[in-house]
Order: C-alpha cells, then structure tokens, then sequence
C-alpha cells in the first residue's frame, strides 16, 4: 500500500513531511552529494540578515552528551549575496526553498520580506525571531509575545509570501507567543529552536564556547521539544512544524502524533547527511505496516487517548 505522505502547510504543499532545518543544511547545496531534493518536502536555508555578518569568535561549536552546542553567530553573506548568487542556482531543483531571514529590528524583517517577496523560487519565509532586538536592549524577539507579534506583523506588511514564524522555547509560555504571532500574521509555526546553553573548558578554567553561551540542539532537547509542540498544538488552529533532537523516523512520527504536521531535521544532519532522506523512508514504511493511509489523520492523534481533556 502506498500512503499519501503530502502534508498541507498553510498554502503550502509538501510531497512529505520532513524539512532540512535552518542552519546545519547550509545552502542546500552542500548536500547534494548526498541527498535528492525530491526526496525531502522542502529545505529551508541557512538564515539570512540584511547585511553580510562574520559571525562569533570561535569556538564555535562544542559537543556535550546527546547534544550540541552552537554559537555561530548567523554568519551568512547578507540577502544581497543570497539573492544575486544563490537563490538562482536552486531553482531547478523541485523542492519548495523556504528562505530563513532575521532581523535586529522590526524594521529590518519588513524590508527583509519586503526584498525577499519579489524574488522568484521562494515557497515561504521563516522568521527567526530568536534574533535580539537592539531597540528594546538586546532582549530576543521570541521571548516576548509582543516583540514577537511585532516582527511577524512587519513581516507580514511586507510579503504575500507564506510566513513561518519560528519560536524558541527560552520563553515562560510558548504557547502565549504562538497565539500571539499567529494573531499579527503567520501561517505556520515551527518549534523549538535551540535551549541557551553553555559549557566550561576545565583544562584553561573558562567558558568553552567563544560567545559564553549558545544554543543547544540534537537529541538531548527532544523531550522539551515534544512538549512545547503538544502545548502549541492545543493553543493555535495553524500548522506546527515540529522540530529539536529528531535523529530517527521514531522521532519524527512521535512530533507527528503530539500535533507537527511537519517536522524540522536539524543537528542529526551534522552526524548522518542523509538523515532527512531516511526518516523520510522510515516514516512511509511506518505507514504502510501499520496500514495508515493517509499521514494527516496521525497529526495530532496522541491528544485524542481516552482520559484526555486536551483541545481533542
């Protein structure tokens, strides 16, 4: 039996549910030794800022157990560069391109879109909210339902294009924020970005990472993941993609069943370059042996156990 594996995001339709995350998938065209784009459902590029950015002192990166930590710095060429050089290299692969972007003020993710909404080849927006806001001393726009609001809703002014608005889970109420940027214009949203993290160099006695802090991905972050993507599920009538220590299909079906209607492959492709491929090889044959067959009527079906009293 062959299942129907395409998932619905907003006006989006992708031919499957799993999406190479922002970041660890670079331009998608470092991968293509190792991936066919058409065996993903879209691919979302590394985020870009209005002006070229070098990025944090190294070190950079620092594994700890069943994680990563990162604090790149969102070194990228700037949209000018992404626009003029990259973008049109992608156009003849058939996979939706989502464009990550990020701002530093309300401003910026307006003129970012703005940009960004006459270019052609693009399927969506993620906006990158973990970004901070210099306007309101540094503070990350996703950490506060408002500043959030107020990003997607200058996003929004400035595109037709769909928008995912992508949050971090370094907040007191993730679901607050979701309904929030829901409300001011996104069409999907995405969970969890990285936990703010960090790790100490024993051998020199100081902060092993050059920027002190950075985020922190992979496996270890799974179960916050899962339960911010159950919360948001039962608090917003939009798409979620769910994302944070997927490594396996298991993975990728358990975000599934707590209310992903997508979900993110991020840090695994750091260890294994065709992770996304064969979760999703794993998530159909999943289908097929359980006899499901269509995966929408597994989103979110974890909420609907006897004895829940969740929005099911």
């Amino acid at each position: 039996m062959m299942a129907a594996t395409a998932v619905r995001l907003g006006p989006l339709v992708l031919r499957n549910p799993v999406i190479a995350a922002s970041g660890t998938f670079g331009f998608l065209l470092e991968y293509m030794p190792y991936v066919d784009p058409q065996e993903l459902g879209a691919v979302v590029l590394k985020t870009v800022t209005l002006e070229p950015r070098t990025g944090n002192p190294p070190p950079r990166i620092a594994e700890t157990p069943a994680g990563l930590l990162n604090a790149v710095g969102l070194q990228n060429p700037g949209v000018d560069a992404l626009i003029e050089h990259v973008l049109p290299l992608l156009r003849e692969y058939s996979v939706p391109v989502i464009v990550s972007i990020a701002g530093f003020t309300v401003e910026e993710f307006y003129i970012l879109a703005a940009r960004l909404s006459a270019v052609p080849g693009i399927a969506a927006l993620e906006l990158n909210i973990s970004c901070p806001n210099v306007e309101a001393g540094g503070t990350a726009f996703g950490v506060d339902p408002d500043m959030a609001a107020a990003a997607v809703a200058a996003a929004r002014r400035g595109t037709a294009l769909p928008l995912i608005a992508k949050l971090t889970p370094n907040t007191a109420d993730i679901a607050a924020v979701a309904r929030r940027v829901v409300k001011a214009g996104a069409d999907v949203v995405a969970l969890i970005n990285t936990l703010k993290g960090m790790a100490i160099d024993l051998v020199h006695r100081r902060p092993l990472l050059g920027n002190v802090f950075g985020g922190l991905s992979g496996p270890a972050i799974k179960p916050v993941a899962l339960r911010a993507v159950w919360e948001v599920y039962e608090a917003v009538d939009v798409p979620i993609i769910g994302m944070g220590g997927i490594t396996t299909w298991q993975d990728a079906v358990e975000f599934i069943l707590a209310g992903a209607t997508a979900v993110g492959v991020g840090s695994a492709n750091l260890v294994n370059p065709r992770a996304t491929a064969e979760i999703a090889a794993g998530i159909s044959r999943y289908l097929a042996e359980n006899h499901v067959e269509d995966l929408s009527t597994l989103v979110g079906a974890a909420h609907r156990w006897e004895g829940n009293r969740g929005r099911a």
